[in-house]
């Protein structure tokens, strides 16, 4: 097949979407597909252009097989990261990407199917219009229910403004060929916006399981970091953003502190809240916590090995509007996690009912304390745990399976299904 993909983050970007997105790409080229990809500057999860791309608007190159365009758009500091400055970066990727959009509206060849990853939002426009002068099937891939999230957590207003982009939203769910999410719980609501239940894929993120793998706790990245063999390391490897609800962690800390003197608690990432979460750490005092930059991809398997206790941290009003992206790592490496989560979200059943972990009400430090108490004094436990979490890795989140079967979907397409204009 010759596959179109659009989406603003992309590889090199070590997590989130980019990491998933372009992993995808590649897969799907090793396989002997021409694969294009039109994308933006790689930024995440710093919030700064990555260095080497820098001083161009516009530029093409080939990784892994796959021909990238790349896009200039703005991209804020990470601690400007506000609704404004987000929906000014995806408008202005929306408006240069016509650089590489425009002229395919007159060629003469075209691709079997595009596939546009949300968010942002904006991203389903070009698709769209494409779709329907060229007659191209596209699928929208949802990674983030990005609007419920934002009117939730009241980074976006409600109102007048929010029933507008519900409506904007649900339109182009309704055009696309098909749409698809990474878990049921979200493709159920995709198809309460307006999605055909016959046109709505699941399409879950996956593990790379023979990269990441379960490892010994005491390796180089616990040396190179300092941290002694009997300490209990509770890790927290991820974005550090308004989602999360991040400060539950260091209240957490702060009631382990008098409790178990071995527990260290670790965390690494970037993202909008870090800042305030360093300075709120050091108002409280907390001699438990360390805070460590994002680290090389080379270094992901090791560093999930060398943690103890991994945290999954998000907010009750983002429950099932997102999928951490950070558990299949966690799961794939064999390692207990400690989730804060209600029952009856995708998050909860994969942790509390595969037995990977605990499970804690979002928000509730007290709770949150105990559960990685509970751990921490509990070795058989913590064991018992990670040996069914790769156990669910290995039989759920193969990246060769899931990708073959979105790969059989694609194919279902190219072999005639063909695009209905949303009525």
């Amino acid at each position: 097949m010759n596959i179109l993909i659009y989406g603003l983050n992309y590889a090199p970007e070590p997590t989130g979407i980019g990491k998933y997105t372009g992993e995808m790409a590649e897969w799907l080229a090793a396989q002997g597909h021409a694969v294009e990809v039109i994308c933006g500057l790689p930024h995440y999860p710093q919030w700064q252009v990555a260095e080497g791309y820098d001083g161009f608007r516009f530029r093409s190159e080939t990784l892994a097989g796959v021909r990238v365009h790349r896009v200039r758009h703005f991209v804020p500091a990470a601690n400007q990261l506000r609704a404004r400055t987000r929906i000014f970066l995806e408008t202005t990727f929306t408006l240069n990407a016509a650089r590489f959009w425009l002229p395919r509206f007159f060629s003469r060849q075209k691709p079997d199917v595009v596939i546009a990853v949300m968010p942002p939002m904006q991203i389903g426009v070009w698709p769209l219009l494409y779709a329907w002068s060229r007659g191209v099937p596209w699928v929208l891939h949802v990674q983030d229910l990005q609007l419920d999230a934002a009117l939730r957590l009241g980074m976006l207003p409600g109102g007048i403004i929010g029933q507008v982009l519900y409506r904007v939203e649900a339109f182009l769910l309704r055009g696309a060929t098909r749409a698809s999410t990474i878990t049921e719980a979200m493709r159920q609501r995709m198809i309460e916006k307006g999605a055909a239940p016959e046109c709505a894929w699941l399409f879950p993120n996956w593990a790379d399981i023979e990269v990441v793998r379960p490892g010994p706790r005491e390796n180089a990245f616990r040396k190179e970091f300092g941290i002694a063999l009997e300490t209990v390391l509770v890790l927290y490897a991820g974005n550090m953003g308004e989602k999360q609800g991040l400060e539950v962690v260091l209240e957490a800390a702060q009631r382990c502190a008098d409790d178990d003197k071995r527990l260290q608690f670790l965390m690494v990432g970037t993202g909008g809240a870090r800042l305030r979460l360093e300075e709120k750490a050091a108002v409280m005092g907390l001699r438990n916590v360390r805070f460590l930059p994002v680290q090389p991809v080379e270094r992901l398997s090791e560093m999930l090995a060398a943690g103890d206790i991994h945290l999954v941290v998000q907010r009750r009003d983002a429950a099932d509007l997102v999928m951490p992206s950070k558990l299949t790592n966690i799961l794939a490496a064999g390692r207990p996690c400690v989730a804060t989560v209600d029952a009856g979200t995708a998050l909860h059943d994969v942790v509390a009912g595969a037995e990977t972990g605990l499970v804690t009400p979002p928000g509730d430090s007290f709770a949150l304390a105990q559960a990685i108490l509970s751990l921490a004094q509990n070795l058989e436990k913590r064991e018992a745990y990670g040996r069914n979490a790769r156990a669910y890795a290995e039989l759920i989140l193969d990246k060769e399976h899931i990708l073959k079967a979105f790969e059989g979907q694609l194919s279902s397409l190219r072999r005639g299904v063909r695009y209905q204009v949303e009525s």
